[in-house]
């Protein structure tokens, strides 16, 4: 079967966000898909079967499967090319490759404000809510979120353990902590930009924006809220194609 490693939300390789894309003819098993992720080390491989006009998809980090990634849909998308529509756990999803760029139809997620104190996580929130299934965090500048150091020990015994925190920038800028998944930072994360872009659009009074992602390796989401949907728009590169012989 082809393994793919696709560098996602980005036009250049070495950057955005890593992602393996094992491309099957028939579904596998759970428990195999689990321990391929897990030799892969990247923070999601997505398994995908390539057959029918509605393929399935499921993602998994180094620990656990997940009900949502999208630079990992990306990176499949731009493996497969044209448009696609796949069956995962948050229903189907349909991605369209256009050029350079894949766009994906994901299910918007906004924040629910909470209040709750995080400061024993992450000081100087403005912020705080909850996601469907992160924490969200406000922080004064695209500075404070570039220097944040969030206690990831602390943030592992929470809720999910996956936080998103989040400030102005040009549109918007963020950085995402899974340690709870087994993702202690994610380069790129298409995923939390469902929650990301309408929060964003309500405050700046526009629903299309660029959300800048200020991790090591850094990566570009366009964005454009579309009612209770969001419209997320990447670039990507394969760094590596090959076979997999297990």
């Amino acid at each position: 079967m082809r393994f793919h490693l696709v560098d996602a939300f980005t036009d250049r390789a070495f950057t955005g966000n890593p992602a393996g894309v094992v491309v099957l003819d028939e579904p596998a098993d759970a428990g195999w898909m689990q321990q391929v992720a897990a030799e892969m080390k990247h923070s999601e491989t997505a398994f995908v079967v390539n057959r029918g006009d509605v393929k399935s998809l499921r993602w998994f980090t180094p620990t656990k499967e997940v009900a949502l990634c999208g630079h990992a849909t990306v990176a499949v998308t731009h493996v497969l090319g044209g448009r696609q529509v796949y069956d995962t756990l948050s229903g189907h999803l349909t991605c369209t490759k256009t050029g350079d760029w894949i766009e994906m139809d994901f299910p918007a997620d906004p924040p629910l404000e909470t209040g709750e104190d995080l400061n024993h996580i992450i000081p100087g929130a403005r912020f705080t809510g909850r996601a469907r299934e992160n924490l969200f965090v406000v922080l004064e500048s695209a500075d404070a979120v570039r220097k944040a150091q969030p206690d990831l020990d602390a943030l592992r015994e929470t809720w999910t353990g996956r936080l998103v925190i989040t400030a102005p920038g040009d549109d918007f800028v963020s950085r995402f902590f899974g340690p709870g998944v087994g993702v202690d930072e994610d380069p790129v994360t298409g995923s939390a930009h469902c929650c990301l872009a309408p929060y964003w659009a309500e405050k700046l009074g526009k629903t299309a924006l660029t959300g800048a992602q200020l991790s090591e390796r850094g990566g570009t989401v366009r964005v454009e809220v579309r009612g209770d949907r969001v419209l997320l728009r990447g670039q990507a590169v394969t760094v590596v194609s090959g076979e997999l012989h297990v």
